[in-house]
């Protein structure tokens, strides 16, 4: 299956479906973190490209609740708008399976974007000892399941609580191992499993 990864510099997703033998790709404006198929750029002419599957990171800043205050204070509205047309354009990729990735939208980009999140999930319920509780919008995909019996109890929310920095915003971005291999084990047999059923 041909998959881009868009808007992910750690390489965890691509590499989750590399070693699933899928080919994979991510883009991101900055360098990859792991070495991969990669392109440094800008992802929007990729999207329009025919892809099996998408999945896509776009950055969060202005669209998610917990920045909404900003909107008004720091007049971001441009800001917001513009955040939630790069999400559509994520959402509309060129591929029968798309999922989107982000936090807890606020109501003004979820009027833009026209819906809630078809499901969420949380690092633990895939094996991660972590609280961060992670939005889909997905099409031509089921939600994922989770994959290991971890509790809420036995994580804790030390993204949330690190200490501001200026890499603070990269190490909350980057996506659960757990939930990386759960997006390559369930949603790379998603097409063979439509094509057997059909």
């Amino acid at each position: 299956m041909r998959v881009l990864i868009a808007c992910e510099y750690s390489g965890r997703v691509r590499d989750a479906f590399i070693a699933l033998g899928h080919d994979a790709i991510s883009c991101d404006l900055l360098p990859t973190e792991q070495p991969g198929p990669h392109i440094q750029g800008d992802v929007l002419a990729m999207l329009i490209e025919p892809w099996d599957l998408v999945i896509a990171h776009p950055p969060c800043t202005r669209l998610c609740n917990s920045g909404v205050r900003w909107l008004a204070e720091r007049n971001l509205w441009d800001d917001m708008r513009e955040g939630a047309d790069f999400f559509m354009a994520c959402l509309n990729a060129n591929a029968p399976m798309v999922a989107v990735e982000n936090p807890v939208m606020h109501k003004y980009a979820r009027e833009i974007v026209g819906r809630k999140a078809d499901f969420t999930v949380q690092p633990w319920q895939f094996g991660d000892p972590a609280k961060k509780r992670t939005c889909f919008w997905t099409r031509g995909l089921p939600p994922l399941a989770p994959t290991s019996d971890m509790t809420a109890d036995q994580s804790s929310a030390d993204c949330h609580n690190a200490s501001p920095g200026p890499d603070r915003w990269k190490q909350r971005s980057r996506t659960y191992q757990g939930i990386a291999d759960a997006m390559a084990a369930q949603w790379g047999g998603v097409s063979r499993q439509l094509d057997a059923a059909q």
